[in-house]
């Protein structure tokens, strides 16, 4: 129980990474704010979680006074916030750059980069109460870059050099800012994204074989890194943002028989 009674604004939080969150967080002893714009997925996600230790909240990150609102009401419920996971965002479209259109890359970046600004602004004010901390859900193409993919990757990018800013910048209070940095999850975001490729079919293949350890993991190994690094386990980590992607930074894995290393697709 490593979070016994640390109240948790998750955003994002009923469907995919965020949803594999919630049922670990929840599991450790943690109280939970969740937020989501999906009214479906929130009726789903009530269905299996305790309602005495849990508020549900229907807004979109990227609207300040919703954010304002959700802040106030999760207080409201709870007494507190220690823990901010900034986890929700979205990757439509995969396009190049000159392919997207101005209101897709506004979109991108209002969701996944001023989802963060928003619950910041409301929320420090808590966190250095409870010297709570903040996990930003990142991208290792924020890192390596993604075909097809600028705007998303570029909002990615922009979500690491956020964390290490806020980091520095609210140390002094004793509060940690970390980002978790998946590569291929099974999601229903990445499922989305697959049916946007060239070839669809291949996808599966191509996603396990970019994973150093051979495959394309689902979203609850995210989600024990998250516990941790939002624990007291790790109280000394600040400013990290921890890949969690199966060797994929490594470089893309090109040998497809193990029994000859010299034999590459």
């Amino acid at each position: 129980m490593i979070l016994n009674n640390k109240v948790i604004f998750l955003t994002g939080g009923t469907e995919g990474i965020g949803w594999e969150c919630a049922k670990v967080y929840n599991a450790a002893g943690a109280r939970l704010s969740i937020i989501s714009n999906n009214e479906s997925s929130i009726e789903q996600a009530k269905d299996k979680l305790p309602a005495t230790e849990v508020l549900f909240i229907k807004v979109d990150v990227s609207i300040t006074d919703d954010m304002q609102r959700a802040i106030a009401e999760t207080v409201a419920r709870f007494g507190r916030i220690d823990v901010i996971h900034n986890n929700a965002g979205i990757s439509n479209p995969s396009k190049a750059v000159h392919e997207t259109t101005s209101d897709e890359w506004d979109r991108l970046f209002d969701v996944n980069v001023k989802g963060i600004y928003n619950t910041t602004r409301f929320g420090i004010d808590e966190l250095k109460k409870t010297k709570g901390n903040i996990l930003n859900t990142s991208s290792l193409v924020g890192e390596i870059g993604q075909v097809i993919h600028a705007a998303y990757s570029a909002t990615k990018g922009a979500v690491n050099a956020l964390t290490k800013s806020m980091a520095l910048d609210y140390a002094p209070y004793g509060i940690r800012v970390n980002a978790v940095a998946p590569a291929g999850v099974w999601t229903p975001m990445l499922r989305s994204w697959s049916q946007q490729q060239p070839d669809p079919l291949t996808i599966e293949n191509y996603l396990d074989g970019i994973h150093a350890l051979g495959y394309c993991p689902e979203g609850d190994v995210i989600a024990d890194a998250c516990l941790f690094l939002i624990s007291e386990q790790a109280r000394f980590i600040t400013g990290c943002i921890l890949p969690v992607s199966g060797g994929a930074e490594l470089g893309y894995r090109r040998v497809i028989d193990p029994s000859n290393p010299l034999k590459h697709n």
